[in-house]
Formats: C-alpha cells, sequence, structure tokens
C-alpha cells in the first residue's frame, strides 16, 4: 500500500475519534525502519485506547496489515505498529514527559485535504415572479 495513503487512513482514523494535536513526521530518511511516525493525544485512557482502535480497524478496512500493538491495556500509551508507519497515541501527560516530538524532530509532514466530493449541480427552479401592481401615492 502506497504510504500516502497509508498516513491518509492513519489521520482520518484518529480524526474520526477526535484525537488531539496530530503530527505525522517523515522519518525515510533517518537510520530507521519505518518511514512515518504519527503521534496524537487523547484526552482519556479511555479515548487513548479507541483511538488506536479505530486506527486498526481503519487500516485493516484498507486492506494493511496491523504488525503489532503495545500498551494497550494501560491506555496511557498505545502504540501500533503498521510496518512503515508507526502510530504513538498518548495521554497529555505522557506525551509531554516523553517529548516525542523532539526524538523524532524535523519538519512535520503536511497532509493535504481530502477533497470533498463534487456535488451534482442542482436543477434551477423557475421562479415565477410576481409582479407587484404598481401602486399611486395618494399625495399630490
Amino acid at each position: 500500500m502506497d504510504i500516502h495513503k497509508k498516513q491518509r487512513m492513519v489521520l482520518e482514523a484518529l480524526e474520526d475519534v477526535k484525537g488531539r494535536d496530530i503530527v505525522i513526521y517523515n522519518t525515510a530518511r533517518m537510520p530507521s525502519m519505518f518511514e512515518r511516525v504519527v503521534i496524537a493525544s487523547g484526552e482519556s485512557n479511555r479515548q487513548v485506547r479507541a483511538l488506536a482502535d479505530r486506527v486498526q480497524e481503519k487500516v485493516r478496512e484498507g486492506g494493511a496489515r496491523v504488525y503489532g500493538v503495545e500498551g494497550e491495556e494501560s491506555g496511557e500509551w498505545v502504540l501500533v505498529d503498521l510496518g512503515d508507519v508507526v502510530v504513538h497515541v498518548m495521554h497529555p501527560t505522557v506525551r509531554g514527559f516523553y517529548n516525542l516530538e523532539e526524538v523524532w524532530g524535523g519538519k512535520p509532514v503536511r497532509v493535504k485535504p481530502k477533497a470533498a466530493p463534487k456535488a451534482k449541480p442542482k436543477a434551477k427552479a423557475k421562479a415565477k415572479k410576481r409582479a407587484a401592481p404598481a401602486r399611486r401615492s395618494a399625495r399630490r
């Protein structure tokens, strides 16, 4: 699967469950085994787990493989391994403590907004305009 398509699926999955502060880093030039690192926050342990679950569902629906998941029990930090994309979903306090943005650093990847489906042009209803009768002023 194309890396851009996979990162789009991950981003959409995180947005579906209201993930916060989502960033994607390109790590292809770094000596790592993956090309993208995605970091997102959830407001509670339950939301962190829900975000990680949604990422897994969406990726599997798209036909990609989930290689592993770590940290689901606690829900403070869940790592989802998608091969060339690694997703870190974290509680804000844990995220602040470990500061992964500094580790992976660099410029975040900008994902273009998905183009909205084009709406069919609406048939223009012919509006019948009623001509208001001309009124003359009573003043003379």
